[in-house]
């Protein structure tokens, strides 16, 4: 057991889940892959639980354009990563969590480097497509409890935000393609996810340019709009659902 036991800041939660489920989660492993406007929300609440080890993952920097949204998104932490401010944000709310970060891009050739130490459970807030559908087929395939987010841009009703089976949500083109792909790789049902009900409130905004080249209206990457309000609801949802599983 954890010194986390007999921590008064542990208090209030001991006394409405009681001792035993709390201290299945001080000594509980929860691995979070993506660490932006979503997965920086959940790390706060699982933080805030008390659960024991927590691996962080992401290989990204904070850029001016994720304040408006991402909790370690401050004009002070600006080409700061991620990893390392999700890091020392936990260690000032829980000392006695063990902390590990690997600042990796998520794809299969990492799996084996994430996955050395089997959590009891993962989050995904990734939000490149090809590396979700692969993150999704290994925790599957492998028998790795994973709970995953869905889109959570363009939308704007919280009252909207669900938690269900990824094969019976709807109103979400990223979950839509997704069932098509898993579909085809033998997957048809048992991986939860948080999505929203509600249908696109704006279309996404195509880069004119980047890197030199341009792109039309159709095709080349985009940029989606979206609140720290939605996107919040995401994270906590999914380490509200974490917690209940653990």
């Amino acid at each position: 057991m954890t010194q986390t036991n007999n921590k008064e800041q542990f208090v209030r939660t001991k006394l409405l889940l009681g001792t035993t489920k709390t201290e299945k989660i001080f000594n509980s492993k929860v691995t979070v892959i993506g660490l932006g406007a979503v997965g920086s929300f959940a790390v706060e609440i699982l933080a805030r639980m008390g659960v024991g080890t927590l691996t962080l993952v992401d290989f990204d920097v904070v850029q001016e354009s994720n304040i408006n949204r991402q909790l370690y998104a401050l004009h002070s932490t600006i080409n700061l990563k991620k990893t390392e401010l999700a890091k020392k944000r936990v260690l000032d709310i829980n000392p006695d969590c063990k902390v590990n970060t690997l600042n990796v891009f998520v794809n299969t050739d990492t799996f084996e480097q994430i996955f050395s130490d089997v959590p009891d459970i993962v989050i995904d807030a990734i939000d490149s497509y090809n590396p979700k559908l692969r993150l999704l087929e290994y925790c599957y395939k492998n028998n790795i409890k994973i709970i995953s987010s869905m889109g959570a841009a363009l939308k704007t009703d919280p009252f909207s935000v669900k938690y269900a089976d990824l094969f019976e949500t709807h109103h979400c083109k990223l979950a839509e393609r997704l069932r098509g792909d898993l579909r085809s790789l033998g997957i048809l049902k048992g991986i939860p996810c948080v999505f929203s009900e509600q249908s696109p409130q704006v279309k996404p905004i195509p880069l004119p340019e980047q890197d030199g080249k341009k792109y039309g209206k159709n095709g080349g990457p985009k940029i989606l709009g979206s609140t720290p309000v939605i996107t919040g609801i995401f994270g906590i949802l999914l380490a509200n659902k974490a917690i209940e599983l653990l």
